[in-house]
């Protein structure tokens, strides 16, 4: 079991940066891989990046690079997304997920891949 907790949302300007935080909790979240996702309004959620739970294999999606960094921090059980350059297009509820995963390197991008999900933390960005 996992229990998932997003922080860091709100309303922010075009350009400016936000750090969101999945906070984990549970026996397994020590070894879950952790995902980000995100639903815009009338939109399918989507992936945004992953990263497996040794903390050095991460991905974020091609139209995210340059902007958008997931890390984590073990001695905290917490996983960061890093924001930066934020855009109107951005705004969306942001998720993040877990999944068990035997090898610190794994991590996945489909939704179906992960058994746990946070509650989401809204995200607006103004023009």
């Amino acid at each position: 079991q996992v229990q998932l907790v997003e922080s860091g949302g709100g309303l922010v300007q075009a350009g400016d940066s936000l750090r969101l935080s999945c906070a984990a909790s549970g026996p397994d979240s020590h070894r879950s891989a952790v995902g980000w996702f995100r639903q815009a309004p009338g939109k399918e959620r989507r992936f945004v990046a992953a990263i497996g739970w040794n903390g050095d294999n991460k991905f974020v999606a091609a139209f995210m690079k340059g902007r958008f960094t997931v890390s984590r921090d073990n001695a905290k059980n917490t996983v960061y997304l890093q924001m930066d350059g934020l855009r109107p297009d951005d705004t969306a509820v942001y998720y993040c997920a877990a999944a068990k995963a035997w090898s610190g390197t794994y991590y996945y991008f489909t939704e179906g891949e992960y058994q746990y999900w946070g509650q989401g933390t809204q995200v607006t960005v103004s023009s």
